[in-house]
């Protein structure tokens, strides 16, 4: 017995194979192997077609089912991680009516800002525990208020993972979880927000039904099987954005555990049991996986748009014909401190711990004579654990300390460079865990389709390859500072 995971992410389409009883992955596939496009039409703009997503998932299953190392009709339940914040209408044909909206798009900060200030800030930060900000509602409303022809259309909205259950199987569906991050669900009522609906003129007909994460949201139909080469009794049990996926990845469900990510974003996830919120919505929070009105399990996320795609620009400018590994080794040839070279990496939209400015990346203190290569390369690493420091201290504001965090070994924290930074800033060391989003999807589906009887069953098999202590600490400090006086005068010109 098998279980698939899948996850939806920004530059591609992972899928994993997990014999259930093991807990092992037997197979992991992504598509495209190179980054997938972001359609950027304006400035701060960002949308892709979830068509593509579809296409790219298939092009993986395809790719792992010819490997032969598991039988595809063995596969009994599907998992589903995906790239939060997007939105994706369809109308009464299933059939997209424009690109997804992804999350890292500003267009509706504006939108998300106003939506704030008529309902009110104690409004907002009670019922919400967010502004709407630039979130999936808000996207909603730049649609309603720019392409009305569309929204006309619209049966129902969708985020990027429930597209993927739809196109399986014809089924339409979200949760608690999945609404919590649009800022469509209220705390304090445990309902849809009918405040919010009501403010920005939006029917709640177009809101598919709400399931609990870990339940059935789906059969796969026959077609979609046949051409799959999947049991047509194949369900779908599990869906979560990318975040809380992640920490369900690592095992990160109680209070005060910690999970860490470093892809294209960044983000901190600590769970709590309170409504927490962040006075200045520079972090977020949203229901867990786990969420329920009677044991309350929340997600505070600090998200840095601007991490690895960082890390993806330099090496397009600086390190084209090399691979990540040989970057990595480049950029560990320079010292601690890039020789003075700093970077900022927040040209990604903008960044919601920095009040949703659109900040933009820059490269300083350059001397034409004195760096090279490798101390940009080690410089954008920096920067980037830097600001992660810069947004665990808003954590921190909040009441999260925590004493060690959890990551996967993939992306950044695949560096050496980047994971003594992250430590060295922070102060905190890192359990580096052999699992990603995929699994965890697949797990979340065995979970779901009620294989395991809970996620202690789920991941009683899970433990770190390595931990990394922070070293030079005062040394990572005092170069944080200098990050930080640089960055604050770029935020004071705005």
């Amino acid at each position: 017995m098998y279980l698939l995971g899948i996850d939806v992410g920004t530059s591609s389409v992972k899928v994993s194979i997990v014999e259930a009883s093991s807990q092992r992955k037997v197979c992991s596939v992504q598509y495209p192997e190179t980054e997938a496009p972001i359609i950027s039409l304006q400035p701060n703009w960002a949308e892709q077609d979830p068509l593509d997503w579809w296409a790219y998932f298939k092009q993986a299953l395809w790719k792992a089912n010819a490997s032969g190392l598991y039988d595809p009709k063995a596969i009994t339940a599907i998992g589903i991680a995906y790239q939060m914040h997007g939105l994706v209408v369809v109308d009464k044909q299933q059939r997209p009516l424009r690109n997804a909206i992804i999350w890292c798009d500003s267009r509706a900060v504006g939108l998300g800002n106003a939506a704030f200030d008529a309902l009110g800030k104690t409004f907002n930060l009670q019922h919400h525990l967010n502004s709407p900000g630039n979130f999936t509602a808000s996207k909603l409303a730049w649609v309603k208020a720019n392409e009305p022809a569309i929204y006309e259309q619209i049966d129902k909205i969708m985020l990027p993972g429930d597209f993927i259950a739809m196109k399986l199987s014809g089924s339409i569906s979200s949760s608690i979880s999945g609404l919590s991050e649009g800022i469509f669900w209220d705390f304090e009522q445990n309902s849809l927000s009918t405040s919010l609906m009501d403010y920005y003129g939006f029917d709640k007909q177009i809101i598919p039904e709400i399931r609990p994460v870990f339940s059935e949201h789906g059969t796969i139909s026959k077609a979609v099987a046949a051409e799959l080469g999947l049991s047509d009794s194949v369900t779908i049990n599990y869906k979560a954005g990318d975040q809380p996926n992640n920490a369900l990845s690592l095992n990160v469900l109680q209070p005060g555990e910690v999970a860490a990510t470093a892809g294209t974003s960044g983000v901190i996830y600590g769970v709590s049991d309170q409504l927490i919120a962040d006075p200045e919505s520079r972090v977020n929070t949203f229901a867990h996986v786990n969420y329920s009105a009677d044991e309350i399990r929340t997600g505070m996320l600090l998200c840095i748009n601007g991490t690895g795609i960082m890390n993806s620009w330099g090496k397009k400018l600086f390190g084209k014909e090399l691979s990540y590994d040989q970057i990595n080794a480049l950029a560990a040839t320079s010292p601690v401190g890039s020789k003075g070279v700093q970077v900022i990496p927040f040209g990604n939209g903008a960044e919601r711990m920095l009040h949703n400015q659109l900040v933009g990346a820059s490269i300083a203190s350059i001397d034409l004579n004195r760096h090279d290569t490798s101390d940009i390369l080690r410089a954008i690493q920096e920067g980037i654990a830097f600001a992660f420091r810069y947004g665990l201290d808003i954590m921190r504001e909040n009441g999260f300390y925590p004493e060690v965090i959890r990551a996967g070994n993939t992306n950044l924290f695949l560096s050496e460079v980047f994971r003594k930074s992250f430590v060295g800033a922070t102060g905190v060391p890192v359990e580096i865990f052999d699992h990603d989003g995929s699994v965890g999807a697949a797990l979340g589906a065995g979970i779901g389709s009620g294989y395991y009887s809970d996620a202690k069953d789920a991941f009683h098999s899970l433990k770190p390859v390595y931990t990394v202590e922070p070293q030079q600490v005062d040394v990572y400090e005092t170069y944080y500072q200098q990050w930080k006086e640089l960055l604050n005068t770029k935020i004071n010109l705005k």
